[in-house]
């Protein structure tokens, strides 16, 4: 742990801009009316199964760097940690494609094999103006497959009826060398906007709580630009381009991953106040591709091997478009009816040297093995009913295909076979379908019931990258079917906001992946391989949040999550679901200043089914309940500008998360432990700038 003259050396510009800030805001008078706490549990939503969080306000613990972190404040979600950034969001103890994730109303898809870059590593959260989470398969507007929820991070246009400029801007240091930048400038008139966003997040090894040193540094950047044609307010056609790159070492694996590009280009078509049944029309087309390059050379010191001798590179790359178009039509004044289409292509390729040196992987041609294609209709209607009371119920179908391009299965050090399934196309059409109930029972009390059914075709990953039980090739896995049971309360008022939700789902194809399974080897005798097993399986559980404001100037803030599975097939607890988890916040916020203190207790998880899991990761055993301590604190110089800060781990506990990758040995560093060990105590501040 750093020595306290450390971290004022590392503070130093943070606390230099801030008091820059003060001749600024004393110049100019600005005042501050009730400062808002830091978020340290989500505020609960009046609307059922859904949370929305602003991703520009401050948050505990440490602002998050990519789309997966600052997902953690929202009951029901968790992060499978591999090293420092690139988590896998879990929600209910769902992970992988069964939480979709959209960006801007966009698809999009990582490239690696070993899931190095989920979805969420290309997220900088900074650079959206609203993340939305719905939980369950409770809507049919966003994408197939959805059985778990979806992600929607956000940018919302505007129009500009005179000439602004505007500009916010943001500053993190803290532990472990960290140090965010972030800048957002728009401008525009009536014709039109323009926005820039830069961001970059770098951070060092961080040590846990015990003072080992984690392989977990990263880098990564992103530039984004828009512009948009405003001929009035209802009309808005938006260009919108990325790039991003980064790096990032994996404590959990023998390759780091040196390269994660991003090249984007979207346009959106928005037009609202129309007249007649059409009240708004939404669409937009999109293409995106990455390119990624993982190695065992860049980020850590070479360390020959049985199973890497020689300095390796795989470079995967996924091309991924499509669109969709939303159609709002207001039926009448208490009916309100989306129809839709959304349709996306994917094509994934890879390419590879088992000797850097000798032969760079730059110079072998790209092999495509895998393309996806997916096309959807649907329809979502909202019908308000009397005495407070209204219905939600959608629709889609979704009509997929998918082709097997591989000429050969690795079956590891064995070398490779020939691919059964070569050259094989496969289709699907699936439904998706729920309906909701709701009804004020008392002012500001909801009450509501949802039954949803989702399916779900498998992904890249459990198609193309695993074995079949029973073969070499897991092309034919049939689609995942999952029907779930919805019922809670919300309730707000101007001092306390409760929401309680509860679900049990029955899975019947439940996609598992299971390692270390055996099988034969001819004359070797077996050999152990990772494959793609369709099980049946149910899940229960549920989220309680609340804030409650008991004094003028206190605020507490409470939530719980848990959630329980079996897998009926085998007899097993279901793999990879969290423990019981717990958080208790309090706040002391007047004018200008907040401080808090946020309790964190995490139960032990005795129920697991070792080897088997997800797409993400399999059980690695039993795991013991721990509980963590955070403070914060901010303040204000003016309406422009805000310091704040925190430690997190205040204790320096030595803990790992049960939903983690094992660890692995890395030259230079401490043995590995069984589960990653997130950080030690770790001090952070941040400073908001805006005009």
């Amino acid at each position: 742990m750093k020595p306290v003259c450390a971290y004022a050396r590392t503070f130093k510009p943070a606390l230099v801009a801030a008091a820059f800030t003060l001749p600024f805001s004393a110049s100019y008078g600005l005042e501050v009316i009730d400062l808002p706490p830091l978020t340290v549990i989500s505020q609960p939503g009046a609307v059922p199964l859904m949370t929305e969080i602003d991703p520009k306000a401050p948050a505990q613990p440490i602002p998050a760097q990519d789309g997966a972190e600052i997902l953690r404040t929202i009951p029901g979600f968790n992060v499978i940690r591999k090293g420092g950034t690139d988590g896998d969001p879990v929600i209910r103890g769902m992970a992988g494609s069964r939480l979709g994730i959209l960006l801007n109303g966009e698809n999009i898809l990582g490239g690696c094999g070993n899931r190095m870059d989920p979805p969420t590593a290309y997220v900088f959260p900074s650079s959206y103006d609203a993340v939305t989470v719905l939980k369950g398969p409770q809507s049919v507007l966003y994408g197939p497959g959805n059985s778990a929820g979806v992600v929607l991070f956000e940018r919302n246009p505007q129009y500009y009826s005179e000439a602004t400029f505007g500009a916010n801007a943001a500053l993190t240091l803290g532990s472990w060398d960290r140090n965010d930048q972030f800048i957002d400038l728009r401008a525009g008139n009536s014709l039109g906007y323009v926005q820039v966003t830069g961001n970059r997040t770098a951070s060092g090894d961080y040590k846990d709580g015990a003072g080992r040193r984690v392989h977990s540094q990263y880098e990564r950047w992103s530039l984004q630009s828009t512009v948009g044609w405003t001929p009035d307010a209802e009309t808005a056609l938006e260009l919108t381009t990325t790039l991003s790159d980064g790096e990032a070492a994996y404590a959990d694996r023998m390759m780091d991953g040196s390269k994660f590009a991003r090249r984007h280009l979207g346009l959106r078509f928005r037009r609202s106040g129309l007249a007649g049944i059409v009240e708004s029309v939404d669409a937009n087309v999109f293409v995106n591709d990455v390119d990624h390059v993982m190695d065992n050379y860049s980020l850590r010191e070479f360390n020959p091997t049985m199973m890497m001798p020689n300095p390796m590179a795989s470079n995967p790359d996924r091309l991924t478009w499509g669109g969709r178009v939303n159609t709002h039509l207001d039926v009448d004044a208490l009916e309100r009816l989306v129809i839709g289409s959304d349709y996306q292509a994917n094509r994934h390729r890879t390419r590879r040297s088992m000797n850097e040196p000798m032969n760079s992987y730059r110079n072998s041609p790209r092999v495509e093995d895998a393309e996806f294609e997916v096309g959807g209709l649907y329809g979502e209607l909202t019908r308000s009913l009397a005495q407070r009371k209204r219905i939600l119920a959608g629709a889609r179908l979704d009509f997929w295909q998918a082709k097997d391009l591989r000429e050969s299965v690795s079956i590891g050090m064995m070398g490779s076979e020939p691919n059964p399934t070569a050259g094989q196309r496969r289709r699907d059409t699936l439904p998706s379908a729920f309906v909701r109930y709701e009804q004020e029972v008392a002012h500001g009390l909801t009450a509501f019931a949802g039954l949803g059914h989702a399916q779900r075709f498998p992904d890249y990953w459990e198609l193309f990258n695993k074995e079949a039980e029973d073969g070499l090739s897991a092309f034919q896995s049939a689609a995942e079917k999952t029907t779930q049971v919805d019922l809670g309360l919300t309730y707000q008022s101007s001092q306390l906001a409760v929401s309680l939700s509860a679900f049990v789902g029955r899975i019947d194809d439940y996609l598992l992946i299971e390692s270390s399974f055996a099988k034969p080897a001819g004359m070797m005798g077996s050999r152990d391989a990772t494959v793609t097993r369709n099980v049946d399986a149910t899940t229960l559980g549920g989220e309680l949040s609340l804030v409650y404001r008991f004094a003028e100037h206190w605020q507490v803030d409470g939530s719980v999550a848990s959630v329980r599975g079996r897998n009926r097939s085998d007899g097993l607890p279901l793999a990879q679901q969290p423990p019981l988890e717990g958080k208790l916040g309090l706040t002391y916020s007047e004018g200008r200043f907040s401080v808090g203190g946020l309790l964190r207790a995490v139960s032990a998880q005795d129920r697991v089914a070792i080897n088997q899991g997800n797409i993400v990761g399999q059980d690695l055993g039993r795991s013991p309940g721990f509980a963590v301590f955070a403070l914060n604190a901010s303040w204000a110089f003016s309406a422009n500008s805000r310091l704040v800060g925190g430690v997190d781990n205040l204790f320096d506990r030595e803990y790992a998360e049960h939903l983690s990758r094992g660890g692995s040995m890395v030259a230079g560093f401490p043995p590995p432990t069984t589960r990653i060990n997130e950080p030690g105590r770790t001090a952070w501040l941040k400073w908001d700038l805006r005009f």
